[in-house]
C-alpha cells in the first residue's frame, strides 16, 4: 500500500511541476503576493500627505510647521495652504490626509500661559489611517509645547500644552462601515465582472463547443464583444443593488451624484473586463482562469486603498497601484457616497480609466486572436 501511495505522490509532482503553467502557478503569485503584502498590508501612515494652514507670524508658528517637515517617514509631503479654500481643495481631492491650522495667536498665546487650540482636520473617508493621523498629529503638537516649555521658550509662565482640537470631515464619528461600504462597491462589482468573463472563453474551450463558435459566421471581435457584454451588465445590476443595499439596509449617506457614480462604474467595468477577457484569452480551462483571478484579486484589492493609504506602499512597488483600476474606483465611490463632490474634483480619478479600458480591451482582442492562429 504503501509503494502505490509513494508512485501516486510522485506523479502528483511530476504533474504539477512537468506543466510550465503549472510551475508559474505555483511558484510565482505567491513570491509576486509576498512582495505586495510586505510593501502594502500596513496598518502605519508612512509617506502621507499633510496640509499645513499657518496663520501664525510668530517664531513658534513657524518651528511647529519645521517640526512636522522634520518627520518625513510619516508626512512625505507638505502641503501648505494659504486660504480656507486650499484647506477644502486638499481635502477634497485626498491630496492630503489631514489639515494642521496653527491659528493667528499661537505664539501669542503660548507665551501669555494660555494654551491655544491646534485644530486638525481629518479624511474621515479612510477611517483607520484617519485616527492613527488623529493620534500622530496631537503627540506631534503636545511634544512640541513640552519642547519649547522646556527650552524656555515660554520662560516664566506655567507649563502650558497647546491643545489639539479634531474635527474630522466626510465621516463625523469614524465609523468604519461609511469608509468600507463604499469601496466594497469597487470591490465585488470588480469580482463579478472578472470571474464572468475570465472563465466565459475558458468553459466554452473545457466543454469543446469553443470550436463551434469558430465555425459559425461570428468574428472573433464578435465572439469578445458577445463574451463582455453579459459580464458588463451582470456588473453593473450587481453595482445598482449593492448601492441601494448600502444606502437602506446600512443607513450609509449618499451625498453625490448617482449619475455620476453610474458613468465612473461604467468605465471602470469596461477596464475590468478587459482584464477579464484577458485572463480567459490565456487560459484553457476554468480552473487555470479561476487562478488568473485569484492571483489579479489579491495584489489589486492590497494596492487600491481598501484598507490602508495607497502612501503607504513601498515607492518601488507604488507604480503598480497607479494601473489599477480598482485604486481610482475605491476613491471615486468614498467621494460620492460621503461627499458631494463636483465633476472636476471626480475628474483626476476618471480619466486614467479611459486609457486603462482602451488597453486591456485591445490587449485582449489581440490575445484572443493570437490564440487561434
Amino acid at each position: 500500500m504503501l509503494e502505490r501511495i509513494r508512485r501516486l505522490v510522485i506523479k502528483e509532482f511530476l504533474a504539477i511541476f512537468r506543466d510550465p503553467a503549472g510551475r508559474m502557478v505555483v511558484i510565482v503569485p505567491p513570491l509576486v503576493q509576498l512582495v505586495i503584502f510586505s510593501f502594502a498590508a500596513t496598518l502605519e501612515v508612512r509617506n502621507g500627505g499633510l496640509g499645513i494652514y499657518n496663520e501664525d507670524a510668530g517664531l513658534l508658528g513657524r518651528e511647529l510647521v519645521a517640526r512636522f517637515q522634520s518627520i518625513p517617514v510619516t508626512f512625505s509631503r507638505i502641503v501648505p495652504c494659504e486660504s480656507y479654500a486650499d484647506v477644502r481643495e486638499a481635502l477634497d481631492t485626498q491630496r492630503v490626509l489631514a489639515v494642521v491650522h496653527i491659528p493667528q495667536d499661537f505664539t501669542r498665546s503660548l507665551r501669555a500661559g494660555r494654551p491655544p487650540a491646534v485644530q486638525v482636520l481629518l479624511d474621515g473617508r479612510q477611517s483607520n489611517a484617519a485616527a492613527v493621523t488623529q493620534g500622530y498629529c496631537t503627540r506631534i503638537v503636545r511634544d512640541f509645547t513640552l519642547a519649547a516649555l522646556d527650552q524656555g521658550a515660554i520662560a516664566g509662565k506655567p507649563a502650558t500644552q497647546a491643545i489639539p482640537v479634531t474635527r474630522i470631515w466626510f465621516n463625523e464619528s469614524l465609523d468604519p462601515l461609511w469608509s468600507s461600504v463604499p469601496a466594497l462597491l469597487g470591490i465585488l462589482t470588480n469580482l463579478v465582472a472578472l470571474l464572468v468573463t475570465a472563465l466565459s472563453v475558458a468553459r466554452e474551450r473545457e466543454l469543446g463547443t469553443f470550436d463551434q463558435l469558430l465555425v459559425s459566421p461570428l468574428r472573433p471581435g464578435e465572439i469578445l464583444i458577445g463574451k463582455a457584454v453579459p459580464a458588463l451588465v451582470v456588473a453593473y445590476g450587481e453595482g445598482g443593488l449593492m448601492i441601494l443595499i448600502a444606502v437602506t439596509l446600512f443607513g450609509l449617506p449618499f451625498r453625490g451624484s448617482l449619475l455620476l457614480l453610474a458613468v465612473a462604474l461604467l468605465v471602470f467595468l469596461l477596464a475590468v473586463v478587459g482584464i477579464g477577457l484577458w485572463i480567459s484569452s490565456i487560459s484553457a480551462t476554468q480552473q487555470q482562469a479561476f487562478l488568473g483571478v485569484f492571483t489579479y484579486m489579491v495584489p489589486s484589492i492590497l494596492l487600491s486603498g481598501f484598507a490602508t493609504p495607497v502612501e503607504n506602499i513601498h515607492p518601488a512597488i507604488r507604480w503598480l497601484a497607479d494601473i489599477d483600476p480598482l485604486r481610482y474606483m475605491v476613491a471615486i465611490s468614498r467621494m460620492i457616497f460621503l461627499e458631494n463632490p463636483t465633476p472636476d474634483v471626480v475628474w483626476p480619478y476618471v480619466w486614467p480609466l479611459l486609457p486603462m479600458a482602451a488597453f486591456t480591451l485591445l490587449s485582449s482582442a489581440w490575445f484572443f486572436r493570437h490564440r487561434l492562429d
